[in-house]
């Protein structure tokens, strides 16, 4: 795993589609986004993340909106309205990124997170369609006890000359509110840090209680 400066996002585009994490912050300047409300329900911190074994966690502001790089294999699920995002970074190849969205009513909120559910369910299967020269797989990790529910899923990709991408993503829900908490790095599912990240998980959606 190579080193770098900066938070490490994931890409999906063209061959960088392979779920590579790209290097963040090497652009022009853009305007800073906007912070998160007073009152937005919570979000993880990096020491809930799980441990990696060379670097510290490190975190963006909780911010409005969707982050600009939407995690691998959510795309356009999630709205940009009633939603806030954290991204997080190590000082290697592995990052996080984090959407909590607040909708309107339970049931909206209840469709959303099966829509997200069923988005990463399909991933492997739209990627290996789009790219045919790579291959991709999937896992289902199971299901959480936690506040209204929450399930943790594994994404493996990998195309020709370039490395093999491993992403971790958990969905879960409390009430009207809604989230994702995705990982990944370089490597294969013998990399991920499955029952960690079931931890945080259950953490990331007991954290959207907001009376």
């Amino acid at each position: 795993m190579r080193m770098v400066k900066h938070a490490l996002r994931t890409a999906a585009g063209a061959v960088a589609a392979v779920a590579v994490l790209a290097v963040a912050g090497t652009g022009p300047a853009q305007a800073a986004p906007a912070p998160a409300a007073p009152g937005t329900p919570g979000h993880l911190v990096p020491k809930e993340l799980p441990p990696h074994p060379n670097s510290d966690w490190y975190a963006g502001d909780v911010t409005k909106g969707l982050p600009e790089n939407v995690p691998f294999c959510v795309g356009k699920t999630f709205p940009s309205a009633g939603a806030t995002h954290r991204t997080f970074w190590t000082e290697y190849d592995t990052g996080a990124t984090q959407i909590v969205v607040r909708t309107g009513t339970v049931d909206a909120a209840r469709k959303l997170a099966a829509a997200a559910e069923k988005k990463i369910r399909n991933c492997a299967a739209d990627w290996r369609r789009d790219y045919p020269e790579g291959t991709a797989s999937w896992r289902d990790y199971g299901a959480l006890p936690a506040e209204d529910g929450a399930h943790v899923y594994g994404v493996h990709t990998s195309y020709p000359d370039s490395e093999p991408g491993i992403h971790l993503y958990g969905v879960g829900r409390d009430g009207r509110t809604v989230t994702v908490v995705q990982w990944g790095e370089m490597g294969g599912f013998e990399h991920a840090p499955v029952a960690d990240f079931r931890r945080t998980t259950t953490t990331a959606v007991v954290k959207l209680y907001h009376p």
